[in-house]
């Protein structure tokens, strides 16, 4: 195993109150708590200058009778601060309260869910050389939730898909391409068969690639385009998707790269951000200091981006790189046999920690620019001009 010499990490105390940036940070449900409690002094050794304001959501907020799930000082925080660091939440399966991801997502107008897939073989299982970003739409079609029972045995869920919601989402598609060197963007629907909303998105796809000419772009039906990431994820770049196909893609892509466990994401509106692993809540090991906090903090190192402090989002990163180089593995990634050691959560951060300053010897390393990442769109997606219609009724 290769020695390492670390850097001096930049004291928390470097950067005046005047200068951190407040943040809201949820610990959220299940393993939530404990891999937030491992990612903060990752992030204070690695010099973030942040302040922190905790809030509760989720299933605590629930059980005390909040029934959206978050409490109003809550939401006066996030919207304060503008930025939101979440543990995962539990969501009941098939009946129950409704998800907070999804609330606070719409609530706040985070449209774009922005979800890396990278694979770190040979170090840990995955196709070498694989790195997809998913660009999904966060607020509309079937995954916003409307139902409705329509009698006793027949019940119905609403897709609404809007022109200015496909626009959104494939222009901050385009716009990351371009920002991050990416040189082809694939949107992905089911417009063969629903050609009025999928198709809508596709029609909407197609015209904003136009206005990036050095930008790659194709189409692909959701089905054999998820059977092609799964077996030849290196043929994708950047992925661009509606709101349901995004969360099931990104999954099949995190496991494809080596772990879902290893997988951060973005939720980015307007006015505010949400930054989340995108694995769940897992109960039935909370407490037991075995889960992965990569996806957590490397969430955390996208929010470093986007709040423009690159450096210390670099540090951290890299760091985190020569941890998984070295064989300091969780036991979801570790395998038997291999020279890899096999730690616990804390222990995991800790390992980090000494790495600060070092960087990867055979995994690409990391180099973040200092300059926020490009933030969502202020101004509202251009109307069409429709000309008068007429309607008829041409069938039942």
């Amino acid at each position: 195993m290769t020695t390492f010499q670390p850097l001096p990490s930049r004291s928390p105390s470097a950067s005046g109150p005047s200068t951190r940036t407040p943040i809201a940070v949820a610990p959220g449900d299940g393993i939530g708590p404990e891999i937030l409690r491992a990612t903060r002094p990752v992030l204070a050794a690695a010099g973030a200058p942040l302040t922190y304001h905790e809030i509760t959501v989720g299933e605590a907020a629930y059980l005390s009778g909040v029934t959206s799930g978050v409490p109003a000082e809550a939401w006066d925080v996030v919207r304060r601060t503008g930025v939101l660091l979440k543990g995962p939440i539990t969501t009941p399966k098939g009946s129950g309260w409704k998800s907070v991801n999804v609330t606070i997502r719409k609530t706040l107008g985070l449209y774009a869910n922005v979800r890396p897939c990278v694979s770190y073989a040979p170090f840990v299982p995955g196709v070498d050389g694989m790195d997809v970003v998913v660009v999904r739409e966060n607020e509309e079609d079937l995954y916003a939730g409307i139902e409705h029972r329509q009698s006793q045995e027949v019940v119905q869920c609403l897709k609404l898909v809007s022109r200015a919601g496909c626009e959104r989402i494939a222009r901050h598609a385009f716009d990351y391409a371009r920002a991050h060197g990416r040189r082809k963007v694939t949107s992905i629907a089911k417009d063969n068969i629903m050609k009025l909303t999928d198709g809508l998105f596709q029609r909407t796809c197609a015209q904003v690639a136009r206005d990036y000419p050095e930008i790659e772009y194709e189409h692909q039906i959701v089905d054999i385009g998820t059977a092609r990431i799964a077996v030849r994820p290196k043929a994708y770049d950047v992925i661009v998707t509606m709101n349901l196909y995004g969360d099931i893609l990104s999954d099949v892509a995190a496991e494809v790269a080596g772990s879902i466990r290893l997988a951060p994401s973005a939720n980015i509106g307007r006015h505010a951000a949400m930054f989340e692993a995108i694995h769940g809540s897992a109960p039935d090991i909370a407490g037991k200091d075995v889960a992965n906090p990569s996806g957590l903090l490397l969430s955390a190192v996208q929010m470093l981006v986007h709040l423009g402090h690159g450096e210390v989002a670099t540090r951290i990163q890299n760091a985190w790189l020569r941890t998984i180089e070295d064989g300091v593995h969780t036991a979801d990634i570790h395998r038997e046999g291999h020279s890899a050691r096999r730690v616990g959560t804390q222990a995991f951060a800790e390992a980090v920690v000494e790495r600060l300053g070092a960087a990867p010897q055979k995994l690409p390393a990391a180099r973040f620019a200092s300059a926020p990442a490009p933030a969502a769109r202020t101004e509202e997606p251009t109307a069409p001009t429709f000309a008068p219609q007429q309607k008829k009724l041409k069938g039942v």
